[in-house]
C-alpha cells in the first residue's frame, strides 16, 4: 500500500467520529487570534475511498472543512470555507498537493499555484510560503499544522476520546457534506 493510501485509510478508520483538539503551537502569539479560547473539534464526516471531508469547528464557527483527495501522485489538501448562509467565502479551496510521498502517518502539502494566485489577489503575501501538514496516529492523535517562515500553528486532536458530533458545516445538508 502506498503511503498516501495508508494515510487515508488511517484517517477513515475514524469516520463518523468527532474529536476535541487543543493548540500545541501558535507562533508568533496573537491576542486577537480567532482560535484563542475556542472549543476546537474535528469531525471525520465523509469518507469515500478517494476523498475525505473533515469539518474543523472553531467554537460556533462551522465554516471550515478540510478536503483530502487522492491524486495520481499522492494527496491533495484543500480548505473549503463557507459563510453561515452556505455561500463560498472569497478565500476557499486553497491548499496544495504532496510533492514527496510522505508516510502513512504524516503528509505535507506545500501551497499550490492556484492558491498562491488567490492569496496574491487577496493581499495575503505571507501565505505564499504556506505548507500544511497532517499527522495521524490512529486511536491516539491527529495533528493539523500550518507552517511558513515566521509562523507555526499546530492543533492536536485526541483520537482516544470521541466527543459528540457537532452540527453540519455551513453550506452542507444534513447528509454527507
Amino acid at each position: 500500500m502506498q503511503p498516501a493510501d495508508a494515510f487515508l485509510v488511517a484517517i477513515a478508520t475514524h469516520c463518523g467520529q468527532a474529536y476535541a483538539g487543543r493548540i500545541t503551537a501558535n507562533e508568533p502569539a496573537n491576542p486577537d487570534d480567532p482560535f484563542n479560547g475556542k472549543t476546537l473539534v474535528m469531525h471525520v464526516r465523509h469518507c469515500d475511498p478517494d476523498e475525505l471531508r473533515i469539518p474543523f469547528h472553531v467554537g460556533e464557527d462551522h465554516s471550515r472543512t478540510w478536503v483530502l483527495t487522492r491524486t495520481a501522485g499522492g494527496l491533495r489538501l484543500k480548505h473549503e470555507h463557507r459563510h453561515e448562509d452556505g455561500s463560498a467565502d472569497k478565500l476557499t479551496m486553497y491548499g496544495g498537493d504532496t510533492v514527496a510521498p510522505g508516510t502513512a502517518s504524516r503528509q505535507e502539502f506545500p501551497v499550490d499555484a492556484a492558491s498562491r494566485l488567490l492569496f496574491e489577489l487577496e493581499g495575503l503575501k505571507a501565505s505564499l510560503g504556506n505548507t500544511w501538514a497532517m499527522e495521524i496516529e490512529p486511536g491516539v492523535r491527529f495533528v493539523y499544522e500550518l507552517s511558513r517562515p515566521g509562523r507555526l500553528f499546530r492543533v492536536e486532536f485526541d483520537l482516544s476520546k470521541p466527543v459528540p458530533a457537532p452540527p453540519p458545516p455551513w453550506g452542507s445538508d444534513t447528509g454527507t457534506h
